[in-house]
Parts: structure tokens; sequence; C-alpha cells
């Protein structure tokens, strides 16, 4: 009997941009390429949780079907992967029983480009954000996000599905069906009702990010514009899982917590996801909004003052 730590490792894969035109607060967003350029970078980056595709089937290998009803995974991300840039999923075996494991992506080149826990509850330990959010320090001053505060809640209740062919809307202008047609790791549970183990076609991980985000704007966060956002930090936890397409669900979201850097202020945002009676809920996404501090205008005349 040996003790040697194994790591479970996918293949290499060419995530698809999907965002080019990507629309919020009136104007393009990172993911478009000449926006992207404007602000340095050489392209308009993949979105962050296009890479959870890349975990279910390492995930169901460590813990099975129970994955995806008490799954959670909890991301910082590192560096922006463009379209062409081949990425890679990798997934320390737990010791059996265990319920918590580390997991990353990388290039092909060894560049990361996310760090990640990955748990199965109900109990699920300190996920990596819950660590990082505990190790904020305050902001000392904000002022694209100085009208938010810490408990602030969404404006009103969401209510919200997602169907095969429905368009998700400016913020994710493809339908369910068009990204399984692009997604990195297809499965039958996706689609076919009489493959998925629970019934009914299940919504992929990355696509849950959709459903929880697409209506954000009914939250009315004060949040000063025009400024260029990205996802920085991003936790998808299931509780009662999976989701299912087509379902009707509840959104309720708050605001945890509040911090900057030298370049970004951020606001992060706890989203509920109950289901069509708002009673039980089924899952939770914590997610970094992090705002670019040069993308505002004149962010540094108003700093100075």
């Amino acid at each position: 009997m040996f003790d040697t730590p194994l790591t479970l490792r996918g293949p290499l894969r060419k995530p698809r941009q999907m965002l080019a035109d990507q629309e919020y607060g009136g104007h393009a967003s990172i993911h478009d390429d000449s926006m992207a350029e404007k602000l340095g970078f050489r392209a308009g980056p993949i979105e962050g949780p296009t890479h959870f595709s890349l975990f279910p089937p390492l995930l169901e290998h460590i813990w099975g079907q129970a994955w995806y009803e008490r799954g959670c995974i909890s991301s910082h991300y590192l560096n922006m992967v463009v379209e062409g840039e081949e990425v890679r999923a990798f997934a320390d075996l737990p010791a059996p029983g265990a319920t918590t494991t580390r997991v990353w992506a990388e290039k092909a080149d060894g560049t990361p480009v996310l760090e990640a826990s990955a748990s199965l509850g109900p109990d699920h330990g300190q996920t990596l954000l819950e660590g990082r959010m505990a190790a904020l320090r305050p902001p000392e001053r904000l002022l694209i996000l100085e009208d938010l505060k810490v408990g602030m809640t969404g404006a009103a209740d969401e209510r919200v599905r997602m169907d095969p062919d429905q368009n998700m809307g400016a913020l994710y202008p493809f339908s369910l069906n068009q990204k399984l047609a692009a997604i990195t790791e297809n499965s039958p549970w996706y689609s076919d009702a009489k493959a998925s183990p629970w019934g009914r076609p299940i919504i992929p991980l990355e696509m849950v990010s959709v459903l929880a985000e697409y209506s954000n704007r009914e939250a009315k966060f004060p949040v000063k514009g025009p400024a260029v956002g990205l996802f920085a930090d991003q936790e998808i936890r299931m509780i009662d899982g999976p989701l299912f397409v087509g379902e009707e669900y509840v959104l309720r979201r708050e605001i945890v917590a509040l911090a900057e850097s030298r370049r970004t202020e951020s606001y992060w945002v706890r989203t509920r996801i109950f289901d069509a009676s708002g009673q039980r809920q089924v899952a939770e996404m914590l997610l970094n909004h992090a705002s670019l501090k040069h993308s505002y205008a004149g962010y540094a005349d108003a700093a100075a003052e």
C-alpha cells in the first residue's frame, strides 16, 4: 500500500470565445477584442467559468453522481485565456472518503489559468474563496463602488430559467444549444432526458454562471459607470442539485464583501438560487466582480481629489 499522492489530468482543450458581442452598461465588454486591446490586453479573453466545464469529468470520477447534486468548485482566476490557446484541468485524488481536494487549470505551456478547491457537501470545510474573503482588508476609498454597502440586497427576487434555444440576452448572446455545440466537455445529460439519471436534462456547470448572472441588472446595485469589469473569483455550490433545463428558479442577491487592489475595485455578491416556490434553496454562487479603475473616465482625477 502506497501513500503516494496522485493527480488526475484531463486532455488539452481549446475553449471557444462566445462573448465577443457581449454588451453591458451600453458598451462593449472586455471580451470584445478592440475593447480588450484598449485596456492593454492582447485580445478579448474567454470568460472564466468557461473553464469550469473541464472539471466535471474529473470530479465525477472522484465522487460520482453526488458531485452534480452536492458539489462545489471555488475558483480564483489567475491568467486570461484567448481563443486558440489550449487548457488542461487537474485534480488531486483525495484519500478514500475525503470530501475536499485541490483542482487547477493550466495552459499547454504550464501557465496557470485558475486555482480552486473542489468539495462535496454538505460539509465543504473552508472553500478557497471563503479563505480569500476572510483575508480581505477593508478598502481605503471606493469611487466606482462608493454607493455600495456590505449587506445590500437585490431590489427584488429575480425569476429565471434556461430553455434549450433561449437566447440569454445582451450579457450572454447565445443559447444553451449553441453552447453545447462548442462546449469543451459535452454530455448527453445536458440535452437528453432519457440519458439523465434525474429524468431531465441538467444545466452544465459553466452555464449555472449564466443562469445566475444574465438577469443581474434587476438587482439595481448602484455601480458607477461606464467601467469595464471582469470575474476575479467565482464559486458555484450545489445544495440540492443539479439545476434543470427549462425549470424556473428564484434568485436573491446580497453584497457580502467590498475590496480594492491597485488596478480594481471589487464587490463580492452571493446569489442564492431557490426553486420556483422561493422556499427551497438548491444552489448558490459567490462572485467577485472586479471593475478596472483605468476604464472609468476621470478615475485618476477623482482619486486625486
